[in-house]
């Protein structure tokens, strides 16, 4: 184990997670009103009718498909019957479909973004920096999934990345294991460390902020400014 494995698979996921927590509670107290998509639909809908939900629809079965991989110890499933044959086959058609189809998105996404006049002057330089680490994450986690299972051999993640990664919040980090791991493997986890770092300095707050507002809020009532003008049928001034 080198100095630069301990930097790498130790010092840099607690930056990350220090940033990621802390960066979202500043975020949350100073920029309480920028903690929004900044939704651009007013300005093009067709290309985000199509891209939309295809990257969100996809991008979370990839979110579950990590969860169950990396949080969920083999022995488990094992115990549950579920066979390292099964999961693996299981893992490896759901994850190259589901990244297929979050690559695809976000291509469209990016795209429009790109030659959209109004969107493109909506996009901020982190969010551009977002997109970047986004589609560099998506992509080599794709071509470690093709790399090492489709055309190479196979490679079972979950007895190294997946023990790393719980010895991290375990707060027994275990080096040795992401050190061995191949290098797409690895360039992939750095990738979704950095995306995870700026994460709160961008519209991906968004994804942790559900509309419970919406459950308790009132009915929003129109009044006519005109007295003296005919409501529309169903427009009738409320008194």
């Amino acid at each position: 184990m080198s100095a630069l494995d301990v930097v790498l698979w130790v010092a840099v996921p607690y930056v990350a997670i220090a940033v990621f927590v802390l960066g979202h509670v500043w975020r949350y107290r100073y920029d309480k009103f920028g903690w929004t998509t900044r939704s651009s639909q007013m300005y093009e809908s067709r290309l985000l009718r199509i891209g939309s939900p295809l990257f969100h629809f996809g991008i979370l079965v990839v979110l579950l498909g990590h969860i169950g991989g990396l949080v969920i110890p083999k022995s488990w499933t094992e115990a549950a019957g579920v066979s390292e044959t099964a999961y693996h086959a299981t893992a490896v058609a759901l994850g190259t479909v589901a990244g297929v189809a979050t690559l695809g998105g976000l291509a469209i996404l990016i795209y429009r973004r790109r030659t959209v006049g109004p969107v493109f002057s909506a996009t901020t330089r982190n969010d551009k920096l977002m997109y970047v680490l986004l589609a560099l994450t998506i992509v080599l986690g794709l071509a470690a999934t093709v790399v090492a299972n489709l055309a190479g051999g196979g490679y079972d993640y979950r007895t190294t990345i997946s023990p790393w990664f719980r010895s991290i919040f375990y707060l027994r980090p275990d080096p040795d294991l992401m050190a061995g791991a191949p290098p797409l493997f690895q360039l992939h986890a750095i990738s979704a460390m950095a995306l995870f770092a700026i994460w709160p300095f961008t519209r991906l707050v968004h994804m942790l902020t559900a509309p419970l507002g919406y459950l308790t809020r009132p009915y929003i009532v129109y009044r006519s400014r005109d007295e003296r003008r005919a409501p529309r049928r169903g427009w009738e001034p409320s008194r």
